[in-house]
């Protein structure tokens, strides 16, 4: 179904209002795999057409997971238990270890979030809005506030995901781990939900796009696709994004805050590799390993494509932009085209690690603009210090 011509037979209001609906019904229709589709549209429905994460109550999701007991407490996993040490030494206290005296004001130009190229203002100007120097700021900080939510809803799902694995996970190494990051999420809630409440004053409501994902493995039984879809793909896109942040603000708090998170995160994707990488190529059968495969190429798409900052284009700019014309501003920015391309550096390397991008899917990597980054360093090879010094030094350059 070529939507963008029935569309354009539409009045203009009409166009607009069925827009997320053609949106999301092309976001379904372009899942190849049967078995994914299947997994992916009821949340899909209670995400992108029901918009249950903005109804502004809390949302109940009902989980079904074998909980798996060892009374023999078995040190089964080296690796593991070496990065549950790391982990334990690496705990910290927002309270102590972060400035929160630091005044933080996002329309500031000295002290900036964001760096003036990071949003396409050219191409608002081409479309007809003509922003002044502070609707600019704003604009920006927005994006910001934007973000950092999504970085906060996010966290939401990776405590209770960490929750649901550690009780799961067949490892009992991996058990005393999990403990750590479940810590850890908390800590990530708090200090993010604590920014943006005090210093930016603003919360957005959770992406649909991002509702879909985490209600999908919340309500999934299985515990290596909790692990897949949390431990590599949320986590590891999120350690591309923190990174970005990272590296583009001066605010001195935020990035501070940001050094802590990233070193958790580098643990927590350290862990997922280390628990599936022998699962998925020796435990499930053939069939299974495809549609994990297949999974992940389908969830990365969502995320590359999907996460277009809709709650910032309703507030400012749905009465003088198409939803259309938004798309064209964000996926035209150089800051989120960076945001894109650090989060996908993270992540595949860790697909190939673990046995999920193989010659078959390969050739659907390459056509989507992903294989360029098959042959960087995976989880495993990179520390903690290693990658925050890799971020310092300007080593990831936008594209």
């Amino acid at each position: 179904m070529n939507t963008a011509k029935i569309l354009e037979l539409l009045p203009a209001k009409a166009r607009e209002a069925v827009d997320p609906y053609f949106e999301a019904a092309e976001v379904l229709s372009s899942v190849r795999d049967s078995r994914v589709l299947r997994s992916l549209a009821p949340s899909g429905v209670r995400g992108m057409l029901l918009h249950r994460g903005k109804q502004g109550v809390p949302t109940t999701v009902k989980a079904s997971h074998d909980v798996y007991f060892d009374w023999s407490y078995p040190a089964d996993h080296p690796e593991m238990r070496e990065l549950y040490t790391r982990a334990k030494q690496g705990q910290w206290d927002s309270d102590t270890w972060l400035d929160w005296s630091i005044d933080v004001d996002p329309m500031n130009p000295e002290v900036q979030l964001l760096p003036d190229d990071f949003m396409n203002f050219g191409k608002l100007e081409e479309f007809g809005v003509h922003l002044s120097r502070d609707e600019r700021r704003t604009g920006k900080a927005s994006m910001a506030a934007w973000m950092l939510s999504q970085f906060l809803h996010g966290e939401q799902g990776a405590l209770f995901a960490a929750a649901q694995v550690t009780e799961a996970v067949p490892f009992f190494d991996g058990k005393l781990y999990g403990a750590t990051q479940v810590m850890d999420e908390a800590r990530h809630v708090e200090v993010f939900h604590r920014y943006l409440d005090t210093k930016i004053e603003k919360l957005y409501q959770v992406n649909d796009n991002l509702f879909v994902i985490i209600d999908a493995l919340m309500a999934d039984s299985r515990w290596d696709m909790k692990f897949l879809g949390m431990q590599i793909m949320v986590e590891g896109l999120a350690l591309g994004a923190f990174g970005t942040l990272y590296q583009m603000t001066n605010e001195p708090l935020l990035k501070e805050l940001l050094k802590n998170v990233i070193r958790d995160e580098a643990r927590h994707v350290h862990y997922g590799v280390l628990a599936l990488r022998e699962h998925i190529t020796k435990n499930i059968t053939e069939t299974e390993r495809r549609e994990r495969e297949d999974w992940a190429f389908e969830v990365s798409l969502l995320m590359r494509n999907r996460f277009l900052a809709y709650e910032v284009y309703e507030e400012y700019y749905a009465d003088t932009l198409s939803r259309a014309q938004w798309r064209e501003v964000v996926n035209s920015s150089k800051g989120l085209e960076h945001f894109r391309h650090t989060m996908f550096r993270r992540l595949v390397p860790n697909l190939r690690e673990i046995g999920l991008l193989t010659d078959r899917i390969k050739p659907h990597y390459a056509k989507a603009g992903l294989m360029k980054y098959f042959g960087e360093a995976a989880a495993p090879d990179l520390t903690e210090e290693s990658m925050l010094r890799e971020l310092d030094a300007g080593a990831i350059a936008a594209e």
